[in-house]
């Protein structure tokens, strides 16, 4: 039998329609323990490359017949050798191409709405790492929330549907991924924007995000609400009067963490202050529209991530704790292990180090881990 390449795009829509998948990952375990591609319709097996070498007969038992059968490794190459000897064995079976390398890396545009102003919004979402950026686009504009470093998505995107990147914004200074912010800024001639609070010791120039900010694009107003806690310059975004973006304030099913610049004592009131204060005057009707997402539940059919804050203010367990001793306790001793390299990521988003792509897709490679357990 012929083995085939299944590329992340591939694998992305089976897990956004809920297609059935059966994956051989052939990681070590510990690798496959703290990161995996995960769907509600997928089905798992865990074997080391180097337990198969003498034979993949033990396996071939184990695997399905009744839907596809993806090998996945690190970056390839033993994924193919694997896939090939169960082809041998006469297994119909695919690889993933360029490896978990290239499921971290994909992202994948989903339409949120035709907004009210005129215009697009679009979420792209990176289920490989659980990251999430945004593109609005009118008359002829766009402007980018959150960007990762996969800029020529964004430019590429932009291009298609015939808009010009005039801003670029960052919710704040990030410590779980390398933002692709400024490098889409300088290609495009955008207006770079970053919270100078969190900005203190960035190396590169940009204009001010300060609360109360607004910024057009095309027909759209987008309007910076100031709401410190994840950092101390944690910014969110009101967008034509419908949209929250909580940037990692809030998620769908937890709230942000504040320990990543080692000052969760210091920031944990003004991240209540935010959830409990800021978000509690503002319309329940919004949506909400966070940075990352957690688990594959906060992901909606359609493969977007996104909520009413109304819903949100009686479902999620971070929004309703009543005393502030309890909460405090939640979002200093219930944390989640720091991101990979979080210190080197936020090195690189101030411009102190600038790693070559290699070392930065290494220093992304993992779950995401920006909330509160």
């Amino acid at each position: 039998m012929t083995v085939t390449a299944m590329n992340a795009q591939q694998v992305a829509r089976k897990i956004i329609d809920n297609q059935p998948l059966f994956i051989l990952d052939v990681r070590n375990g510990d690798a496959f323990a703290d990161w995996k591609i995960e769907g509600g319709a997928i089905t798992y097996l865990n074997t080391p490359y180097f337990d198969l070498l003498d034979g993949v007969e033990e396996v071939v038992k184990d695997l399905p017949q009744d839907r596809d059968i993806l090998v996945v490794c690190a970056k390839e190459g033993s994924s193919i050798m694997v896939a090939e000897m169960l082809s041998e064995e006469g297994v119909n079976v695919s690889y993933l191409a360029a490896g978990m390398k290239a499921w971290s890396e994909h992202l994948e545009p989903v339409k949120i709405a035709d907004l009210a102003s005129g215009g697009e919004l679009y979420q792209f979402v990176r289920l490989g790492k659980g990251c999430l950026s945004y593109m609005v686009l009118s008359n002829g504009e766009a402007l980018l929330v959150d960007a990762t470093r996969m800029a020529d998505t964004f430019i590429d995107f932009a291009k298609e549907k015939v808009v010009e990147i005039k801003h670029v914004l960052d919710s704040h200074l990030h410590a779980d991924h390398i933002s692709g912010g400024r490098k889409i800024a300088e290609a495009t001639g955008a207006t770079y924007y970053l919270p100078p609070a969190d900005a203190e010791e960035v190396v590169f120039s940009f204009e001010k995000l300060v609360d109360g900010l607004s910024v057009n694009v095309g027909s759209v107003k987008v309007e910076a609400l100031y709401s410190p806690g994840h950092t101390i310059g944690s910014t969110s975004f009101l967008v034509d009067d419908q949209y929250l973006m909580t940037g990692d304030i809030l998620f769908i099913d937890s709230i942000g963490r504040p320990d990543l610049a080692g000052l969760a004592q210091d920031w944990v009131l003004d991240l209540r202050e935010s959830l409990y204060s800021r978000y509690q005057k503002l319309a329940e009707e919004l949506v909400v529209l966070p940075a990352h997402f957690m688990i594959l539940d906060e992901v909606n059919e359609d493969g977007s991530v996104s909520k009413k804050l109304g819903d949100l203010f009686r479902e999620n367990h971070g929004l309703n704790i009543e005393d502030e001793s309890v909460f405090r306790d939640l979002v200093t001793n219930n944390l989640p292990p720091q991101p990979n390299a979080y210190q080197d990521i936020r090195h690189t988003n101030m411009g102190k180090i600038t790693p070559d792509e290699e070392v930065q897709r290494e220093m992304e490679i993992g779950p995401n881990r920006c909330a509160v357990r």
